[in-house]
């Protein structure tokens, strides 16, 4: 099969679109993680910076230096030593005019602070990112309160952001170190997902994959036969319109295991057990389906089945009628070589001068047939019924069975095509003439009553008859042990007749014969 060339397999560009997917949220991730850390240095700057500058102002040695004449002499010594133990980068004390007590730089002292003192003078804590003297930095200016609560000096105590950019540096690296992690795993995980991918779609290109699922659609729903697949737990994989009608499936059948799906039982352990011949007989609801299955292997591995089905209902009938033609040209058979034989004994009962003796001979022959063929002609005005009835009565003599009509057999009319009484009455006489076929005493009786308006059937037989459990099979079996078309329609005769009562809306039961054996009746109205 021809791979797909543009854009690669359906699993490469899978993985392709991982790994960018995973690109963009590992980054996108890192810009997160670092804009949260850099967020929270300063935060972390400004709270350390106001912590810082409420000591300074609430300490005693700045109360006391502040009654100073000279306070810078006392403070700016102070206030380096809470700069260089806390970190910070600058401790200012100011008055309320901004005259500098501390700096860093001791040049600066005594000239006026650089920026926003926002409600610090009227006893407020104030924080704000501003460039100053030392460049830009977080800065918190805090007031002074003397023993009265007034404020007598401000404090101001800042970190510069070069400091605060060096700390975010130290936590890039633990970024990075886990974005390359996660990027990894991504990766990984992505490689994983391709690798499956790429087994479950056999590497084929997503246009390959479209094309080919578009034939299989059109393919589907364009063939003549039933197709269905089944995996290898026994549900339906797919199955296509003509598999759909001839099964009588409902519209969720995919997925559905295949004893969920009220199919015969016969046809479901045939499939389920993978069993079933070539061109074997089902009947299911009103069709006679031939079967075919074949297994379904990939890697050498069994993934399930392939089942083609095809409707045969018209064959089979057509069938049943070619197996009655056949049945009554042996019998003509048969009797013409009787006919020979009785014309010889008749000849040479006349070449040895017993002309009354073969008279006599040839006229009973005569008288016996003529009184069986003057009875069915007699009740049954359907032609293709008494045709039926006398090649039956010339099948039975031959098979040694004892074949008789009834006297209260009457036809007038049918409400059934020929075609469907042939089917029941030569397949309903068949069963009976096998039926008997191992008994001691060969009985048949057939009652026949016939009009426009509804047909009366029974067929009585002296063989060991049904029990309640065959009777129930009996019409529901479905299938046929004999494979192949040269077989086509043994083991379906009865099934055949349900079907024909069922199409019509008769009913069909099973008793026991007074003969001793069985007796089938069935009625079917207009």
């Amino acid at each position: 099969m021809m791979r797909s060339r543009a854009g690669g397999s359906v699993a490469r560009q899978v993985l392709l679109l991982q790994v960018l997917v995973v690109l963009v949220v590992v980054a996108g991730a890192v810009g997160l993680a670092v804009a949260d850390a850099r967020q929270s240095q300063l935060d972390t700057a400004r709270v350390r910076s106001v912590d810082v500058a409420r000591a300074v102002a609430d300490s005693a040695t700045v109360l006391r230096a502040l009654d100073d004449p000279r306070p810078a002499r006392t403070i700016q010594p102070y206030a380096e030593q809470v700069r260089a133990d806390t970190g910070t980068d600058f401790v200012v004390v100011m008055g309320l005019d901004r005259t500098r007590y501390s700096h860093p730089d001791p040049a600066r002292i005594g000239q006026h602070f650089i920026g926003d003192l926002g409600g610090a003078p009227r006893g407020h804590v104030f924080t704000q990112e501003y460039t100053g003297t030392l460049g830009p930095s977080m800065r918190a200016v805090v007031p002074v309160f003397d023993a009265h609560h007034r404020v007598v000096a401000l404090v101001s105590v800042g970190i510069t952001l070069a400091k605060i950019d060096a700390a975010l540096q130290r936590q890039l690296l633990q970024i990075a170190i886990g974005a390359v992690v996660v990027l990894g795993v991504g990766a990984l995980g992505s490689w994983l997902i391709g690798r499956r991918l790429r087994r479950q779609t056999h590497g084929l290109g997503a246009a390959e994959l479209t094309r080919m699922y578009e034939y299989y659609d059109a393919v589907l729903h364009a063939v003549r036969e039933g197709l269905l697949l089944v995996d290898d737990r026994d549900r339906v994989a797919l199955v296509n319109d003509e598999a759909t009608r001839l099964l009588d499936l409902p519209a969720d059948a995919v997925g559905r295991r295949l004893d969920e799906l009220s199919l015969p039982d016969a046809l479901v352990r045939s499939l389920a057990t993978g069993q079933a011949g070539p061109d074997e007989l089902h009947l299911v609801g009103e069709f006679v389906v031939v079967v075919n299955q074949a297994q379904a292997r990939l890697a050498g591995r069994r993934i399930g089945s392939v089942v083609t089905l095809r409707d045969h209902t018209e064959l089979q009938a057509v069938s049943g009628e070619l197996d009655t033609v056949r049945g009554m040209a042996e019998t003509l058979r048969s009797q013409n070589h009787e006919a020979a034989n009785r014309l010889h004994t008749v000849v040479s009962l006349i070449e040895l001068g017993r002309a009354a003796d073969a008279l006599d001979f040839a006229t009973g022959e005569l008288h016996a047939a003529q009184e069986l063929t003057d009875q069915v002609v007699g009740a049954v005005d359907e032609p293709v019924v008494a045709a039926l009835l006398l090649g039956k009565s010339a099948q039975a003599a031959e098979r040694g069975v004892d074949l008789r009509l009834d006297p209260a057999s009457k036809v007038d009319g049918l409400p059934v095509s020929p075609r469907d009484i042939v089917t029941l009455l030569g397949n309903l006489v068949d069963n009976a003439f096998d039926a008997v076929q191992e008994s001691d005493r060969r009985e048949v009786v057939v009652r026949l009553e016939g009009s426009a308006a509804t047909l009366q059937l029974d067929v009585e037989d002296s063989g060991p008859g049904l029990d309640l459990d065959q009777a129930e099979r009996a019409f529901s079996r479905g299938w046929s042990t004999k494979r192949g078309d040269r077989h086509m329609g043994r083991g379906l005769g009865l099934a055949l007749v349900a079907q024909v009562v069922r199409r019509h809306g008769g009913r069909v039961e099973v008793s026991r014969s007074p003969l001793g054996g069985a007796a089938f009746s069935v009625r079917v109205p207009a």
